[in-house]
């Protein structure tokens, strides 16, 4: 088996590896550097946000609330990649440390809005910050056209 390898420092404390081998193993298959790949990033994102106390699926809550819309639970789950049952214990913990704020629906009273707090905002753009770093320092791996196209292919696969 051949192995070439190539690092490239996201942080100083994470690194991509980007491996080439033998087509006949598990190594070679686009959904093994899909994994690969989410779990580099995750972790260099999770160093990232860590500083601030807030957790990766937090900052996802946080960016689809920005919008300025009230969303249910079931819409927001959707949008942050969450299932349901995590969601509501995250958003438990965000209530807590005033982060978000709940708000019965006015057309249906079953339903829970969520909305974020004027701390959470403030948070949430101190986060946005570490998120365009973390950003930046993955498009510099790639030339002018092969970010946008890469968040394109992406995009066309999670559909």
């Amino acid at each position: 088996m051949k192995l070439l390898s190539k690092s490239t420092k996201f942080e100083k404390t994470s690194t991509v590896r980007v491996t080439m081998t033998d087509p006949n193993t598990f190594d070679s298959h686009l959904s093994y550097a899909l994994a690969a790949a989410h779990r580099s990033v995750s972790q260099a994102l999770n160093a990232r946000l860590k500083k601030h106390g807030i957790q990766i699926e937090a900052w996802r809550v946080m960016e689809c609330l920005d919008i300025g819309q009230k969303q249910t639970m079931g819409t927001l789950a959707k949008r942050a990649l969450i299932n349901p049952p995590a969601l509501s214990k995250l958003v438990d913990r965000m209530v807590s440390d005033g982060l978000v704020h709940r708000q019965i629906s006015a057309r249906d009273q079953r339903q829970i809005n969520l909305l974020l707090t004027n701390l959470g905002r403030a948070r949430m753009l101190q986060i946005r910050e570490e998120v365009e770093d973390q950003d930046k320092v993955l498009t510099d791996l790639f030339d002018n056209q092969s970010g946008p196209l890469l968040i394109q292919l992406l995009t066309k696969l999670a559909q």
